[in-house]
């Protein structure tokens, strides 16, 4: 249930902080003095979009929070979420001068999605133009989907269609585009079973570069290193002989002046460096050798490959990602554009989903029928005696809500036939059937907050009466909060709220007549709550006749 609702810079409201308890609780007021706007404040906190205009004129930012204790559902939700708060459930949500909006869910960032996920396991808004929307076909089947608890098997229904929708327009496409597919098909297979032959591999280039570089120029490699180890090992005067002799006679002088031995240290090492390039360019000279057969092989390669990327307008070292492309492309338009395959995997997601649509269907049937019920026999206490009321569903071309449509039927006395809601039903015995269907529909629900927002518009006399007498009798296992402008409903309510407008300056200690105007609330004490009722009943000037017709409604409750 709703705990605490604060609220700073909303619209009209400048600071406010609410305290609810269980039960029934009215809210009251003058037309415009912002007894929706509380509800309005609430929806925000509850992931509703808002733009600028909520932020009260000259404010940079409106901020509104709201306190739930939770219920098994939300604290599921809360702990798959990483959100839990031993037992309770903090929203909150400011929006700035430029229509920024931020929100957090005990404390953390939470996303616009996650406030309405946990507001609609917390809360149910009934809106004062709810009667309206019962017009509209659409309406009528959500709120008969949602009654059912069907919402799951809806989506279900509609993600077959969508997928069976999407294979119809790949088969037309298909169907169409035979030609150009075929023909896109055919290119792609030659460059495809060019590639095959020309057999390119990954990093051949480099490798094949180098290697023709290396043959190309063996000649010049084959005199350098035998120059080298000339010059180091075997040629007259060759380096290691000179270097062996030097050292020879460094380490006899040596023995008659320690000071050469640093210089010794240093040439030893040398001379055994110099020895180790010998035999590895001894073992290079063995291994190289001229071979015109392979440098020809390589060069044939590399013109292959050059001209083949040129074709293809691409980089030679890039040709195997360019094979392994297309042949993923050619893979998928095979698949695209065997027919009879899409047509046996258009059949199958059809059957599908007709499956699901006529299960849907069985169980809306009787849902229907049950809730045709409940809505007669809440009629019959709303002045409406001997009225009925039927939910039809008269087949439809296939959507992706269901095979059927939905159409609310109403007879508005007996013996008359049902007809459409919207040819039949005046405006005031749409909104007992509106309020009626509100109530049956909250009593089915695990929500443990309903709200009300001037639902009754339209009803009065006794119908008012047993309004607040069903909203009180729904107030014993949840909490109700009412918008109401009848006095009726209000008398029914365990608390009372008052709502009102007033005009204030912008500083107290300045003579500037600038003013600005806010709203007000109070919780009534039984003093003011009977000048409240008594206000609803005789407008403005409240005399002791609607003093004492307000008692004696206070008193029936």
């Amino acid at each position: 249930m709703l705990r605490t609702l604060a609220i700073r810079d909303f619209v009209i409201v400048d600071e406010l902080e609410l305290e609810f308890s269980p039960g029934f609780t009215v809210f009251s007021g003058e037309t415009g003095a912002g007894k929706s706007i509380l509800i309005d404040a609430l929806a925000l906190t509850l992931g509703e979009r808002a733009d600028a205009s909520v932020v009260r004129e000259g404010i940079q930012r409106t901020d509104i929070s709201a306190e739930f204790a939770t219920t098994s559902e939300a604290e599921a939700w809360l702990a798959e979420q990483e959100l839990t708060n031993e037992g309770s459930a903090l929203l909150r949500r400011s929006v700035d001068s430029a229509g920024r909006s931020k929100a957090w869910i005990n404390g953390a960032p939470a996303t616009l999605t996650q406030l309405r996920e946990l507001g609609e396991l917390l809360v149910d808004i009934h809106g004062q133009h709810a009667h309206q929307s019962l017009l509209r076909s659409n309406a009528q089947r959500d709120l008969l989907d949602s009654q059912a608890g069907l919402l799951a098997d809806v989506r279900k229904v509609g993600e077959a269609w969508r997928i069976w929708q999407q294979i119809v327009a790949q088969r037309k496409g298909l169907e169409t585009n035979a030609r150009n597919l075929l023909l896109e098909r055919e290119r792609i297979e030659w460059q495809v079973n060019e590639l095959k032959q020309l057999g390119p591999k990954a990093g051949e280039w480099d490798e094949i570069q180098q290697e023709h570089q290396r043959l190309s120029h063996a000649a010049s490699l084959i005199e350098g290193a035998q120059t080298a180890v000339n010059g180091l090992s075997e040629a007259d005067g060759a380096l290691l002989e000179q270097l062996s002799s030097i050292t020879h006679k460094l380490s006899q002088l040596a023995d008659i002046d320690a000071g050469l031995k640093p210089v010794l240290e240093v040439l030893e090492p040398a001379q055994i460096q110099i020895q180790e390039a010998v035999y590895s360019l001894n073992d290079y000279l063995g291994r190289i050798e001229l071979d015109p057969e392979r440098l020809a092989e390589v060069e044939t390669r590399i013109a292959a490959l050059h001209s083949t990327a040129r074709k293809f307008r691409i980089q030679p070292d890039d040709l195997t990602d360019e094979f392994e492309r297309l042949g993923q492309q050619l893979s998928n338009l095979e698949g695209a554009s065997n027919l009879d395959e899409l047509i046996a995997k258009e059949k199958a997601a059809e059957e599908q989903y007709t499956q699901l649509a006529s299960k849907l269907s069985k169980v809306r049937a009787k849902a229907a029928r049950e809730l045709a019920a409940a809505v007669t026999e809440g009629m019959q206490s709303l002045s409406m005696s001997g009225g009925c009321f039927e939910i039809a569903l008269h087949p439809a071309t296939p959507s992706a809500s269901g095979l059927e449509q939905i159409e609310f039927l109403v007879a508005a006395h007996p013996g008359a036939t049902p007809r459409s809601l919207a040819k039949v039903a005046s405006g005031g015995e749409l909104a007992r059937i509106s309020l009626a269907i509100s109530v049956i529909a909250s009593a089915a629900t695990t929500v443990p907050t309903l709200i009300f927002d001037e639902v009754d518009s339209g009803i009065g006399g006794a119908v008012a009466e047993v309004v607040g007498k069903l909203l009180r009798q729904l107030g014993r296992t949840r909490q109700v909060l009412c918008v109401t402008h009848l006095p009726q409903v209000a008398a029914q309510g365990e608390a009372h709220f008052a709502v009102s407008k007033a005009t204030i300056a912008f500083d107290k200690d300045s003579k500037d007549k600038n003013v600005r105007t806010v709203s007000r609330i109070a919780v009534l004490n039984p003093s003011a709550r009977i000048d409240e009722v008594a206000r609803m009943l005789g407008g403005i000037d409240i005399t002791a006749t609607t003093r004492k017709h307000a008692r004696e409604l206070l008193a029936m409750s």
